[in-house]
């Protein structure tokens, strides 16, 4: 036997090694195997490499390990228990028998509470959100808890860090949680300074012996974005901690995005997702108890009438929470489903519930960028508003980088968070989206979309006769690896 034939025989066999175990072991869609039984195909041996740094599941004493470090109270099964009881008894206010339905779904599926009573501000790009932050980080005196998919050591990241150690020294508890992948370009040495003040600061899913080419776990990120300040205030939502977020970047210049601020009870549920994921990377036992005693759950009074549910979704869940809470929105839309996204990546069910939805008479509008970060993925999205365009389905190309994860239905719910419209956060990245109930406040952010509609230029059938041949062959080619975009 030739070596060539001894070659094809071992690329056959890792290839089908890999697949058995996607099928049995990872338990992965068929689509997701596809995609990646073509590049073990086409890319022998380096494909086998890629699979294995960003392809390969969570291991299961990862899973064990994050399932073991969540929060769970007595109390909190109780809080559960008596809000399904006071909705299945319907004693609730008008407005909100409106989205009853989405409310007892949220709890049933993913134990989210609904809190009454928040005062939610919106932030549509992020040099308002950083003056508000910044603010609020200075005025602190208990605690401050920082989740980021990006920490940059730019001005952004410095002017941030400046404040985040200053206030380390006076005692305020300062917790720092960044992504590795996110912040592979920030060096370890940019949060040094914070530790010596008396900060604390731990990385998801860390390097291999600091080697940034080798994360086994590279391809499941935490994409979340999380700021609480003393237990009372929280952040959430597209916009890190970068220069580029704060409109310094020529090339997507101007950047949209859209972030919020909660005062409130739910600010509650946003803790609750800071230390799930920090109990994790430090491998601490602290209870709920404990927490509580230390000043991280304050009492909250009423503060606004925003209405609100946390929902957490990751790739340790043997649900997608926050996808399929997107699929009971646009399931139960009357009226109209507005979608502001980056990535425009459905997989089938999510392809199904908006086809059936326009076909219903459904108004539907989706807006993506016209200057996109990611040309692979972009040409992705691409293919997808290709094939949704006859389906009565309007798609807007915004003059600018889009960065904003929003869906709006009817004039009753409002979604904000850090998941796109793609896979990627759907099923592989650890996402938080914050599902917010109140005529005002829709209306409110309605009037948002219909502005942002006026800076956006239509995609008419005519748009990709335009295209060259290379463009439409690329847009077929990419939809090939969907599954992992």
């Amino acid at each position: 036997m030739s070596i060539l034939s001894i070659l094809i025989v071992a690329v056959f066999c890792i290839n089908i090694f890999c697949v058995i175990t996607m099928i049995f072991v990872e338990r992965k869609k068929p689509q997701t195997i596809a995609a990646w039984f073509v590049i073990l195909t086409f890319l022998p041996i380096i494909g086998f490499i890629i699979y294995g740094i960003v392809g390969s599941g969570l291991s299961y004493k990862t899973k064990k390990m994050l399932k073991k470090k969540k929060l769970h109270t007595k109390e909190y099964e109780e809080f559960v228990k008596e809000q399904k009881k006071l909705f299945s008894s319907r004693d609730i206010s008008k407005e909100e028998s409106e989205y009853l339905g989405l409310m007892l779904f949220n709890l049933n599926n993913s134990n989210s509470s609904y809190f009454r009573n928040n005062s939610v501000r919106v932030f549509l790009n992020g040099e308002d959100k950083l003056i508000a932050l910044k603010k609020d980080l200075m005025r602190a005196k208990h605690s401050i808890n920082l989740l980021y998919y990006i920490f940059a050591d730019d001005e952004t990241g410095k002017e941030v860090m400046d404040i985040l150690i200053t206030k380390a020294k006076e005692g305020v508890k300062v917790k720092v949680l960044y992504d590795s992948v996110g912040c592979l370009k920030t060096s370890r040495k940019f949060f040094k300074e914070l530790i010596k003040a008396g900060g604390e600061v731990a990385e998801f899913f860390p390097l291999i012996f600091g080697f940034k080419l080798f994360n086994f776990k590279a391809n499941y990120r935490n994409h979340k974005k999380i700021a609480v300040i003393d237990g009372k205030i929280g952040y959430t939502g597209g916009i890190n901690i970068r220069n580029d977020h704060m409109n310094k970047s020529k090339k997507l210049y101007p950047w949209r995005d859209t972030h919020i601020r909660i005062v409130g009870n739910a600010v509650h549920d946003l803790q609750i997702a800071f230390f799930n994921d920090w109990r994790y990377c430090k491998n601490i036992n602290s209870s709920m108890t404990n927490l509580i005693s230390e000043g991280y759950f304050p009492r909250l009074g009423e503060y606004g009438d925003v209405g609100c549910q946390i929902i957490t979704s990751g790739p340790d869940l043997p649900n997608q929470p926050i996808k399929e809470s997107l699929l009971k929105m646009i399931l139960s839309a009357k009226d109209k489903i507005y979608i502001q996204t980056p990535y425009f990546i459905p997989d089938e069910p999510m392809l199904s519930a908006l086809k059936i939805a326009s076909m219903s008479g459904v108004e539907i509008k989706i807006m993506i960028p016209s200057k996109p970060d990611k040309k692979f993925v972009y040409a992705a999205t691409l293919s997808y508003v290709k094939d949704l365009l006859p389906t009565g389905i309007e798609f807007y190309r915004y003059d600018g980088f889009l960065h904003a994860k929003f869906i709006i239905i009817d004039d009753k719910v409002v979604s904000i968070g850090s998941c796109n419209f793609d896979n990627r956060s759907f099923a592989l990245n650890f996402e938080i989206s914050a599902f917010l109930f109140n005529r005002k406040f829709v209306d409110q952010n309605l009037n948002y979309f219909l502005v942002d509609l006026s800076h956006s230029k239509k995609i008419e059938k005519n748009f990709f006769k335009r295209k060259f041949i290379f463009n439409k062959f690329s847009q077929v080619f990419v939809r090939l690896f969907a599954p992992l975009l």
